[in-house]
């Protein structure tokens, strides 16, 4: 199916939009009426330029040179010299995907007309995307204020024509790859190298995609929990709508109702309804939706934050259209820095209490008489032994990750810019932690289907039976030992896209509407939250 291009106008960009440019390569344009906006207000910096007002970053350096006023004759020099000297991005390159959400964002909050820049520099950036052309950014450099400077610099490198450019995978110097797509690089004016690197928009991009990664992992770990339930013949009983009713948590009453509909009508558990001797299952069964629910809460207030941030003039100075520029701060990025050390924090948990359904499958004395290890030949084969300590080992990570990175703080600029948010930071091991939670439930994914396939002839409910049935499609029962590494990397395949959604679509279509209609009553939220 075509996918219908995404119109930025500067008000309306959501996650799902971010999503369908940067990683499906939806094509971008300009609304008509941000176009007539981005005239008028480059009409009024035109107008100070002219008048030689002492405005920053205009007519004046950057920083702690803020009261060094600048010739009108080099006014253009003063732009450029910003972009190559703000051009210090070190570390390895975020990736294509991160690089087009950025240049995404960036010509998002241009178009909403407070930066003052012209209509053709955002659609140099949109023709970019547009051409599948990216430039190269390193991840590291910024501490989040004035906004993600370093790599908004290395971003506005290629626009005029300066540094390298990539395309198709191919790395070559930026005016011939300009060229040769029909495109000419800008010769900046008065404040458009500003307005091109202050501003929140690369820990932005990177918090918008982990945050749409981080719903689909919420999903299927209410899959695959339902899954390990059925192996280690838990009950559903701890689900029943009133216990959590009485209780009132939103997210933990849709987890509640998400695990109801995935093990509705199971021939494992009406086996063992009436000759179970437990009273009660541990809690990294029985308490899914405690520890699953509050992570949707956090997923739903993260999901307010960056969808305000997606529409946010972060510029410095702002340009209004009754002709005031204003400094100020809104480049700070401790709102969407805050928000990702909020979800790594919740995202570990998802982690830990996924490795602890692991271990229970895999431990001869706690899986219910499913074969030590999952293995029938258990001593001359492993089985899932070592599974369960890459586990261990990766959720231990995601722990050491969650400590908040918006914490610290080290002035920078001379002391001009004193308290700083370290936000590109918190979205960098957000993204590390989305990695490692999808890699824990793939290793908990294989350990319940196998589990899953010793009840056999026994068969779990329809929706568990699809997401069986999904795994198996790609990595086989394990009989003898074999390298698991493979596998894993398949059932994580299978996690980031979607598969398990697929497997469950009543019960997922019954949570996203739910969240839509709670979503409504709150403001600011273009999107809602969609569990």
């Amino acid at each position: 199916m075509t996918q219908l291009p995404v119109v930025l106008d500067g008000s309306s960009l959501r996650v799902s939009d971010v999503v369908a440019v940067a990683r499906n390569g939806a094509r971008v344009t300009l609304a008509s009426e941000a176009t007539q906006r981005l005239t008028r207000v480059r009409a009024i910096v035109d107008g100070i330029v002219a008048r030689n007002e002492v405005v920053y970053g205009v007519t004046t350096g950057f920083g702690k040179l803020s009261d060094v006023a600048i010739p009108p004759g080099r006014l253009a020099e003063l732009q450029v010299n910003l972009i190559r000297s703000h051009s210090v991005g070190v570390g390895p390159r975020l990736s294509d995907t991160e690089v087009r959400a950025i240049m995404l964002l960036r010509a998002n909050v241009l178009a909403r007309g407070c930066s003052g820049i012209r209509a053709s520099v955002v659609e140099l950036l949109l023709a970019m995307l547009n051409a599948g052309i990216t430039p190269p950014i390193p991840e590291q450099g910024s501490v989040g204020a004035s906004g993600d400077l370093a790599p908004l610099s290395h971003l506005a490198l290629g626009l005029i024509g300066e540094g390298t450019l990539l395309q198709g995978g191919v790395e070559r110097p930026a005016g011939d790859v300009l060229r040769e797509a029909g495109l000419q690089a800008i010769t900046l004016q008065p404040k458009e190298g500003l307005a091109l690197v202050n501003g929140t928009q690369a820990h932005t991009a990177l918090a918008a995609l982990a945050l749409h990664d981080a719903r689909v992992l919420w999903r299927a770990a209410h899959v695959i929990g339902a899954a390990t339930l059925e192996a280690l013949l838990g009950t559903p009983v701890a689900f029943d709508r009133r216990i959590h009713e009485v209780r009132g948590q939103v997210g933990q009453v849709r987890s509640a109702a998400l695990m109801r509909e995935l093990l509705d009508e199971s021939a494992i558990r009406e086996s063992h309804r009436t000759d179970d001797p437990r009273v009660q299952d541990a809690y990294a069964l029985r308490c899914i939706p405690q520890v699953h629910g509050p992570v949707l809460d956090a997923l739903d207030f993260v999901d307010g934050v960056i969808s305000r941030e997606l529409n946010a003039a972060t510029d410095n100075p702002l340009v209004f259209e009754d002709g005031a520029m204003l400094s100020g701060g809104n480049f700070h990025g401790l709102s969407v820095g805050m928000a990702c050390d909020f979800l790594a924090i919740a995202l570990t948990t998802l982690a830990t209490i996924s490795e602890r359904r692991i271990d229970r499958l895999v431990h001869p004395d706690l899986n219910q008489g499913l074969p030590p290890f999952l293995t029938r030949d258990a001593g001359v084969n492993s089985g899932f032994m070592m599974a369960q300590v890459t586990a261990a080992a990766v959720a231990s990570e995601c722990k050491v990750l969650s400590h908040p990175a918006t914490v610290d703080t080290i002035p920078t600029d001379g002391g001009k810019e004193d308290v700083v948010p370290m936000a590109m930071g918190a979205a960098v091991k957000l993204r590390r932690i989305v990695h490692n939670v999808r890699a824990v439930l793939a290793v908990e994914l294989l350990c319940a289907m196998q589990g899953i396939d010793f009840r056999r002839p026994l068969r779990s409910s329809a929706p568990v039976e699809r997401a069986h049935e999904a795994l198996r499609a790609v990595v086989p029962m394990l009989g003898r030992d074999r390298v698991l590494a493979p596998d894993i990397a398949a059932a994580a395949a299978l996690i980031a896209g979607g598969a398990l959604d697929d497997a469950v679509p009543e019960a997922y279509r019954e949570a996203r509407r739910q969240a839509a209609t709670d979503a409504g009553s709150q403001a600011a939220h273009p999107e809602g939250p969609v569990s």
